[in-house]
């Protein structure tokens, strides 16, 4: 498998720069939105050309390759399901040049029955997601003459599972969320940036599949933008973490403890790490973002500004992404389908031995990147507001 380091670094750009428009507990995934972005840069001509590709963060005449890199990327990574789907009218005529360069099985036909192309689009894309995503996030009308779409799906089991225990927190006073529990003896899993806006913690939950969780805990009064930026930062090497073994005494991090314990018989160094069980879906419209995603010019439906994709003047009438996330006990698992529709346009008795307790807690709002291991290209994307409440027990 071999994805440009040029598109990995244009993807995760824009994973930062969305977290920093978003608010409030969401997840999203500009893996997902990304390969479209670049394809209709490809094809598109004037003000709407220009605009895509900066987004894309890549020269437009090399988008569409990079496009395909990276979804041959996806496509060879263990846990990881990913799908491109076009679906036009019959009377729509393609440029050969810019329909050569999709999948020949990923194009479907528009009929113009919107109660049979609904059902139909709503079954790619929950079969593309294994059932995680029920319904293409497109407006659908008598006008549109183009759907692209893609599909994202990923699965892994932790190496190294959590218990589920009751939570507490000061945050979350009013509930009892779903805590986590697990101790390893790991401490490079634990780490802690000293990023522009503030100090971030960043723990490593590895995966089965080379998937892996990155978890964030900002100091309070960070934003979810911070975070998720200073986690995208951390990635690329722009924040150096030091890692839980060479943490100072005392309170390091946020959401953090390093203590020496006394102990009856020699113990190895340990992290007890204590956080949040999430379950989170979240739908975005692109277009309330079309300055972020390139997409100013492109709704203009008085011209058309895809000409390198068809003859027929084109727009984008609607872009739009649904995403889930789950974080439990056992693993993690995260979809996203994301679709653009374009219209007609223009304390023991003796302790002598001591050893050291790193304590993690992330028990009040905080980030997550789920990303490749290897090439750390970023998959998914969210802050946890609303974590999963603990079962309520019948004690009778």
């Amino acid at each position: 498998m071999r994805v440009a380091r040029a598109a990995i670094g244009a993807v995760n750009a824009l994973t930062a720069r969305w977290a920093g428009a978003v608010d409030g507990g969401t997840v999203f995934s500009a893996a997902g939105v990304w390969p479209l972005l670049a394809l209709l840069a490809d094809g598109a001509g004037g003000a709407a050309r220009a605009e895509l590709a900066d987004a894309v963060g890549l020269p437009a005449d090399q988008s569409a390759a990079a496009a395909r890199e990276l979804l041959g990327g996806l496509a060879a990574m263990r846990g990881v399901d990913s799908a491109l789907g076009l679906w036009t009218k019959r009377t729509l005529e393609l440029r050969e040049a810019w329909a050569a360069g999709l999948p020949a099985e990923a194009h479907g036909v528009l009929t113009g029955d919107l109660g049979a192309d609904r059902a139909a689009l709503d079954a790619w894309a929950s079969k593309r997601t294994g059932g995680l995503i029920e319904r293409m996030p497109v407006a659908l009308t008598d006008d549109t003459e183009l759907v692209l779409a893609s599909a994202l799906a990923l699965r892994t089991e932790w190496l190294r599972p959590f218990v589920e225990v009751p939570m507490e927190s000061l945050y979350w006073s009013d509930r009892v969320p779903l805590g986590l529990f697990r101790s390893t003896a790991l401490l490079d899993r634990i780490g802690v940036a000293d990023t522009p806006d503030g100090h971030v913690t960043q723990l490593k939950v590895l995966g089965s599949t080379a998937i892996d969780v990155h978890l964030l805990l900002g100091e309070e009064g960070m934003t979810s933008g911070q975070v998720l930026g200073a986690g995208v930062g951390i990635l690329d090497g722009r924040h150096p973490v030091v890692p839980g073994d060479r943490l100072p005494y005392g309170d390091p991090g946020p959401g953090l403890s390093v203590a020496k314990e006394r102990c009856t018989s020699p113990q190895p160094p340990s992290l007890d790490v204590t956080t949040a069980a999430y379950d989170m879906s979240a739908h975005h419209d692109l277009l309330r973002l079309h300055r972020l995603f390139g997409l100013t010019a492109a709704r203009d439906a008085a011209v058309g500004h895809f000409p390198g994709i068809s003859g027929f003047p084109l727009a984008i009438g609607s872009a739009e992404q649904s995403t889930t996330a789950r974080f439990g006990a056992l693993g993690f698992r995260a979809a996203a389908v994301t679709a653009i529709a374009a219209m007609p346009g223009g304390a023991p008795p003796d302790l002598r031995y001591v050893t050291t307790t790193i304590t993690a807690r992330f028990d009040r709002p905080f980030a997550f990147l789920a990303l490749h291991r290897h090439t750390r290209l970023v998959l998914a994307a969210g802050w946890v507001t609303e974590p999963e409440p603990f079962p309520e027990q019948d004690w009778g």
